[in-house]
This record gives structure tokens, C-alpha cells and sequence, in this order.
């Protein structure tokens, strides 16, 4: 039996950020690209071609409204689009299907339907107590847009990129070429504050904001300042952020950001197989950002390869994914889903990460069962106030702590454990001194195929807490009484 020295470490935010909008933590956000979701009318189906990866292939908001119900039954609690605007022409054979080269911010491209749809479709949502969040896009124009030649002192010039300092040059310059507006030029601040204060008025309640890395931040704490007092929560992308870009953003107003570092190293841990270390690690850090509590976590999106496809062999990427997904919903944050990820659905780089959605009736058995292990545990995440809104403080020690993480989760005298085993087999765990309360033998609250029990238990004799688990699982036990508070 493995012996762990077990050391304590609360979990507290320090530093300093406004208030973001209530009624976010707690939420588990689905994320879904129309084009690739589900096609509801075949009359907008221009250009459609679903052999090339690059075309348009038929997705649409009648579709996706359609759908809500799977959604809805999932457990998610709120939606996220990438966006919906109206796209430039194709360029070199690539369409706008993804929704990230605007032609006009304020119509919906023909392919999606209409703004009526859109309307309709939002109320649907909150007709359903689901939340609806958007992607924004305030970094640049579609390639070629109209508003290039109308108003060329809207953007950036390849002189002002010249003539940036080193640390202005992402907020300056182009990313991947798009015309890159200038949010100092009053009317650009204005055309953009305006874009928000339009969708909002269409039923959206949170915005997730594309490209931070390269926005103006004097721009970005303005706006972010407009959506807080609107009550709209608001959602950063820095790609590859980690606690302190986290928390350089939530101090700058954004309600919260993305957790790449969290990413990585669940993908090298969990998927990888690897130490969970790294994961540790990152939850610590995560501990001193202002909100930790909505800090978005993910374990991939239309950006990144699919996490299922970090191995080579189908049935382990499944297993794997299973094995994250529930882990995922263990932890302190809001949960993201991109769409398919709950059921392990695979895919390299983009644009192989956005292959059409596929609904039950086209799933393989291991896909099923990958969905059935996600659906119970996000149903038991949101069953349990601690896991959902609680304080996380972390059981560590040396020497198993490459393959066990333990950590507890408390809100308002509810108290549950969580054990990951990253072990390639079933494994039995001590951790002395663990400052518990006495306990018999205690099952977990997830449940495996069937609707059976997941086989794992927790016991806890003379402050010694005993674990056992199954290979390469999460598992959560409700503690009976909480934990003593730590000085």
C-alpha cells in the first residue's frame, strides 16, 4: 500500500478585479460552430459541399434549434456560437463557414438564415433555461471587406505595424493578414461597442471575446467595463493563456478567460498518460487568479486538434476522453464542451477538428458509451453544490503523486473528495494524516456503463484516508463531514 504525506493547500483568489455579472459559475457551456452542427434548411445551402473541409456544409440556425433538446439533454446549461455575422466571399476556395471573417457585424450570413431566425432561435434557448453566449469579433474584418476601402483610417497599416514597440506588435499588426482595426480610432470603439449593445438586444447574455492577445487593451477594459454594467458576462480568447495571463485579464475587466496551460496538461497527463503533475501544478496557480471560480476550462475547441485523437488507437482516445470529461466536471471553473467532444469524436489540426456534428443514431458503441459516462457526469456535477460552486483545496503528496490527484470540494457545509488514478491499473492509496473525519467504506457518485456503480471506494480510519480505484478514472465521494478548515 502506497504511502502520501498529505499536504494541504487552499485554494484562494488574491488578487483584485471587479465583480463579474452573477449567475455564470456553475455553468457548463456547450459549444457549437452552426455550419457543422445540423442542417434545418436545405434552401441555404449555396455553394454546400461537404467533401471539402474548406466549403460550407450546410449547417444553419433552423438546424441547430432543432437540436436543442440533445443539448438540453447533455446537461449543458448554456450555448456558445462562433459567430454568426455575415462572411466575406470565399478566398483561395475558403469559405467564412467558421463565422471569423465578417463582412457586416450586424446581419447573419444567409448560410445561418436570418436575424429573424436568430431572434427565434435565442428565445428558444431561454425558453429552455439555457443561456446564450456569442462569439465577438473586435480584432478585424473578413479578407477584402467593403469597409477596407470605405474607411481605410479604421485600420492598421503594415507602417504602424513597422513602428510598433516589441510589446505592442500583436495588438498592432495582422493576424494571419485579416484587416486589422485600430480600436483607438474613435469610430472603430464605437462601431464595436455598438456590435455588442446590437446582439444583446437579440437575447444574448455573454459574449465570448476572439483574439484578445491582439486587441487594444485600453479598448478592451472599456468595453468589458460596458458589458459588466449590461450584467453580460464576458469570456476571453488568449490562445495559450495561464494563470497570470488569466489573471492580467479578469484584473482588466473580462469576466474570465480560457485555461490553456489547464489544457496542455490534461492532454499530456490524462491523454498522454503521463504525470499529473502539470495538472497540479496549473491548479494551484489557477488558486490566485481574482475569479477563479470562472475560469473557463476545456479540453479542446475548433481550434485545436480533437483531444480524442491524441492517440492513435480509437478505443484508448475513448476510454481517455471518458476519463477527462469526467475529470473535467471534478474541477473548480466553468466546464467547456465543444461540440462532439462528448462523445470522443476525432480529428488532427484545422480544419480535420470541425468534421460535421453526428447525433446518436450514427454513433459507434464506444461513442455511446463515452456520451452515457459524460451525460452522468455532468448530471452529478450539477447535483452537487460543491462541485458546481465550491472552494477546492488540494491533498498532495510525494510519493505517488505522478499518478494520484485528491483534492476536496466545500460549499455552504457540503463536502465532497475527488481521486483521480492517471495508474494503468487498479490501484489501492493511503494518504496519512489526511485531516478528515472517521468514515465507512463510501462509494463513488459517478456510474459506469448500465447505470452500475463506478467500482471505487473511499474510507477514512484515525484521519487516514484509504482509497481504491480503478485505472485511469475520476471519482468523487460525498464526504460525510466536512473537513476541518485550514489555518
Amino acid at each position: 500500500m502506497n504511502k502520501l504525506l498529505a499536504l494541504s493547500v487552499l485554494l484562494t483568489c488574491t488578487a483584485q478585479a471587479q465583480p463579474a455579472p452573477s449567475g455564470w459559475e456553475g455553468q457548463i457551456i456547450y459549444q457549437v460552430m452552426p455550419d457543422r452542427f445540423a442542417n434545418g434548411d436545405r434552401s441555404n445551402d449555396d455553394g454546400v459541399n461537404l467533401k471539402d473541409p474548406g466549403a460550407w456544409h450546410g449547417g444553419d440556425l433552423q438546424g441547430l434549434s432543432g437540436k436543442l433538446d440533445y443539448i438540453r439533454a447533455l446537461g449543458a446549461t448554456a450555448l456558445w456560437m462562433t459567430p454568426v455575422y455575415r462572411q466575406v466571399a470565399p478566398v483561395d476556395g475558403v469559405a467564412g463557414y467558421h463565422g471569423y471573417w465578417p463582412a457586416d457585424f450586424r446581419s447573419v450570413d444567409p448560410h445561418f438564415g436570418t436575424l429573424e431566425e436568430f431572434r427565434a432561435l435565442t428565445g428558444k434557448v431561454h425558453s429552455l433555461g439555457l443561456k446564450v453566449m456569442l462569439d465577438q469579433v473586435v480584432n478585424h474584418y473578413g479578407y477584402g471587406a467593403a469597409a477596407l476601402s470605405a474607411h481605410p483610417d479604421w485600420f492598421h497599416t503594415q507602417a504602424d505595424c513597422s513602428a510598433a514597440a516589441p510589446e505592442s506588435k500583436d495588438s498592432v499588426c495582422t493576424l494571419a493578414g485579416l484587416p486589422d482595426l485600430n480600436q483607438s480610432v474613435p469610430a472603430v470603439a464605437t462601431l464595436l461597442a455598438g456590435n455588442a449593445d446590437f446582439w444583446r438586444a437579440q437575447g444574448v447574455d455573454a459574449f465570448r471575446y476572439d483574439a484578445v492577445k491582439n486587441v487594444d487593451q485600453g479598448f478592451l477594459k472599456a468595453q468589458a467595463a460596458r458589458d459588466r454594467a449590461a450584467g453580460t458576462f464576458t469570456l476571453g480568447e488568449y490562445y495559450g493563456a495561464d494563470a497570470d495571463r488569466i489573471g492580467e485579464y479578469q484584473t482588466l475587466g473580462l469576466s474570465s478567460l480560457f485555461d490553456f496551460a489547464l489544457q496542455n496538461a490534461l492532454k499530456t497527463g490524462i491523454m498522454g498518460g503521463q504525470s499529473l503533475n502539470g495538472v497540479r501544478e496549473v491548479l494551484a496557480q489557477d488558486a490566485a487568479a481574482p475569479h477563479p471560480g470562472l475560469i473557463a476550462t476545456f479540453l479542446d475547441n475548433h481550434d485545436l486538434p480533437r483531444y480524442a485523437s491524441g492517440t492513435l488507437f480509437e478505443d484508448q482516445g475513448q476510454a481517455r476522453t471518458a476519463y477527462a470529461l469526467r475529470a473535467l466536471m471534478t474541477l473548480k471553473g466553468i466546464p467547456v464542451l465543444w461540440q462532439g467532444t462528448e462523445y470522443a469524436q476525432r480529428g488532427g489540426a484545422d480544419p480535420d477538428n470541425r468534421r460535421d456534428m453526428r447525433f446518436p443514431e450514427k454513433w459507434t458503441a464506444g461513442e455511446k458509451a463515452v456520451y452515457a459516462s459524460t451525460r452522468d457526469a455532468i448530471a452529478v456535477r450539477k447535483a452537487s453544490a460543491a462541485l458546481s460552486l465550491g472552494t477546492q483545496r488540494l491533498l498532495s503528496g510525494s510519493d505517488d503523486a505522478n499518478d494520484l490527484l485528491v483534492f476536496i470540494r466545500s460549499h455552504q457545509g457540503e463536502s465532497v473528495l475527488v481521486a483521480w488514478n492517471n495508474g494503468k491499473t487498479r490501484r489501492t492509496y493511503a494518504v496519512d494524516d489526511s485531516g478528515l473525519t472517521d468514515q465507512p467504506l463510501t462509494p463513488s457518485l459517478f456510474h459506469d456503463s448500465g447505470g452500475n456503480a463506478q467500482n471505487a471506494a473511499m474510507s477514512v480510519r484515525s484521519r487516514h484516508l484509504y482509497l481504491s480505484l480503478p485505472a485511469q478514472t475520476a471519482a468523487v465521494f460525498t464526504l460525510k463531514a466536512a473537513s476541518p478548515a485550514l489555518p
